[in-house]
């Protein structure tokens, strides 16, 4: 048999490096099935329950690796549900390839079924490479320059395959006029900034008193090198969401993490500094950095489009995180006056006793805090941590303390409902061997992440390490939009948009064939923990939580307590347990161990 237009994209994506490919199957794309098929596992496939978790996969594979994510979705609604997990990849930075297929040419232009206009639709998410393959000699430098592009740029693209071309005879581009030849390979370059501008930023940073540093996802493969540069400056660090796992949170004068869902030490900090540099992070909320003019800037970023937009940074250095701050740190003289880091240390220890005291609040009938404290003790090595986004986000921001060799991620700069459980699926084929744990709201479990247990019920005996925890807290509501309704628009909580229904997530794991444990009580919570780290399965640990445990900013406006007051006015329904609940944890920051 003849090699086929599909079997050639298998054979080229596996000479790329490609090893794993996500997706779900369907007419407009069988023929690249067929070809995985006759590769007899060249390139594994992972079936997903939806092309969109899917496509998270491929973002948190390429997140987890730092190598390219693959997925794979026939036409028409297949392709279009990609599109969420596509832009949770452009947002935060990654490669992504998607491949898609289509109707076949002849076919096109005259709606027909499942025929969509792919090339227009996915212009905006890949807008940096998206193709319709239209001939078997195109589909190489197709292909080349889909994975080129990604790598080079961290940014998602797409090629749309016509069926009937993909099972069309292969062909080598003919050697004339009009053709392309090309080929596989690609190497990060080394890039640092220029020395006339690494000379600018150590003399902003070394006139600097109170240096303030932030760092993000581009600090990720940099620890060392931020520690070493801190301290030289005797500064202190916070760390956008992404960056979690950048910096070990047991260094005194790391103060963890900033904006809403951030740490008190933070804030101060950012507030009080003199001098900012920040690393690698598009940390989006400017009211948590210094107010203009109240301190100079330094940014690192290798994206020069990202320097400069979130403060008015005096010296912009383009560079890789690590090979920048090497180039810079012996240009920085050390900072005699060790007042202002030891300031920051001494707010970072209060600042734990104070999570430790709010964590142990007495609640109806779980603290959803306490959930991710007494996890993260209990953190095993190299464990990589995800979590979705909604309130469960806040307790992984602030109560877990990453200790080095961890991992930790989550749809950032989308910020999307339902990627915690196809993140830890790909962290497990990314890393096989390590324990992964998702921390997931009820209503993120609604939505998709049910489903994907099952392809964690299909795979788990694969993986070399079958540690593999998703943690649901069960609060029957959509809590961080419940508390934004209250704080932020100073309304009540709309029962029929927040209230979502009872599921017993740990019974239904048992019924798929993993295993379920139920905690409603604060005492059982620990020893869950231990169970389920334990186990030789993959488990659903459910948690009761109580809604009114609010998700507290590290700063509190008065026009928030002006809404918080509105709310309540209005005539909140859970108004009793909402007045008791913010009392507990504000009071717990004004007398810590005081109920």
């Amino acid at each position: 048999m003849s090699q086929t237009v599909s079997d050639f994209i298998v054979q080229r994506l596996h000479q790329w490096g490609v090893r794993h490919v996500f997706g779900y199957p369907g007419d407009g794309i069988n023929g690249v099935f067929g070809a995985m098929n006759r590769a007899e596992g060249k390139i594994g496939f992972i079936q997903a329950r939806h092309e969109e978790m899917s496509a998270f996969m491929a973002t948190a594979y390429a997140k987890f690796s730092g190598e390219l994510g693959v997925c794979i979705a026939t036409s028409g609604p297949g392709a279009s549900h990609l599109i969420t997990g596509l832009y949770d990849a452009l947002l935060d930075h990654q490669p992504v390839l998607a491949i898609v297929g289509q109707q076949a040419r002849n076919a096109l232009g005259g709606h027909y079924q499942q025929e969509l206009d792919l090339l227009s639709m996915f212009k905006d998410v890949a807008g940096a490479y998206v193709m319709q393959a239209s001939s078997p000699a195109q589909v190489r430098h197709l292909i080349d320059r889909a994975v080129r592009i990604a790598l080079a740029r961290r940014t998602p693209t797409v090629i749309i395959l016509p069926n009937d071309l993909q099972e069309e005879p292969y062909e080598s581009p003919p050697r004339a006029h009009g053709t392309l030849h090309s080929g596989i390979g690609y190497s990060a370059p080394s890039i640092t900034p220029r020395e006339a501008d690494l000379d600018r930023a150590a003399e902003v940073l070394n006139a600097g008193k109170k240096v303030a540093m932030l760092v993000g996802a581009g600090a990720l493969g940099a620890t060392d090198e931020v520690i070493a540069v801190a301290d030289r400056l005797s500064a202190g660090c916070a760390k956008a969401l992404l960056g979690k796992a950048a910096l070990p949170d047991d260094l005194p004068w790391v103060t963890g993490a900033i904006g809403l869902l951030g740490t008190e030490p933070s804030y101060n900090m950012m507030m009080e500094c003199d001098t900012l540099l920040m690393v690698g992070s598009a940390f989006p909320y400017a009211e948590f950095l210094p107010k203009e003019g109240a301190a100079r800037g330094v940014q690192i970023d290798i994206d020069a489009s990202m320097l400069s937009i979130r403060f008015p940074m005096e010296v912009g250095l383009v560079g890789d995180a690590a090979e920048t701050l090497r180039a810079l740190l012996p240009r920085l003289k050390a900072k005699a006056d060790g007042a202002w880091r030891q300031r920051i240390a001494d707010d970072v220890t209060k600042w734990w006793k104070t999570l430790d005291g709010r964590a142990h609040q007495p609640a109806a009938p779980v603290n959803p805090q306490l959930v991710a404290w007494e996890l993260s003790p209990r953190l095993p090595e190299r464990a990589i941590v995800t979590s979705d986004s909604g309130s469960c986000a806040n307790w992984f921001a602030r109560d877990l303390k990453m200790r080095r060799g961890m991992i930790a991620s989550l749809s950032g700069g989308l910020a999307s409902m339902g990627a915690a459980v196809p993140y830890a699926l790909a962290a497990k084929y990314a890393h096989p061997d390590r324990p992964v744990i998702a921390l997931v709201g009820d209503g993120a479990m609604q939505m998709n992440n049910m489903a994907e247990l099952i392809t964690a019920a299909k795979y788990w005996r694969n993986w070399k390490d079958p540690r593999f925890i998703v943690c649901v807290f069960n609060n029957e509501d959509l809590n961080q939009v419940t508390w934004e309704q209250r704080v932020i628009n100073g309304d009540p909580k709309f029962e029929a948009s927040q209230r979502i229904p009872d599921v017993r997530y740990s019974r239904f794991a048992e019924m798929i064939g993993l295993h379920g444990i139920f905690v409603d009580s604060p005492e059982q919570l620990g020893s869950a923990w231990e169970q389920a780290l334990a186990s030789a399965m993959p488990v659903v640990l459910e948690v009761k939580t109580d809604p009114e445990v609010p998700p507290l900013p590290p700063h509190i406006t008065l026009q928030q307590a002006k809404n918080f007051s509105l709310a309540l006015l209005k005539g909140d329904p859970n108004e009793a347990g909402m007045i008791k609940g913010a009392a507990r944890q504000v009071l717990e920051t004004i007398l810590p161990g005081k109920e």
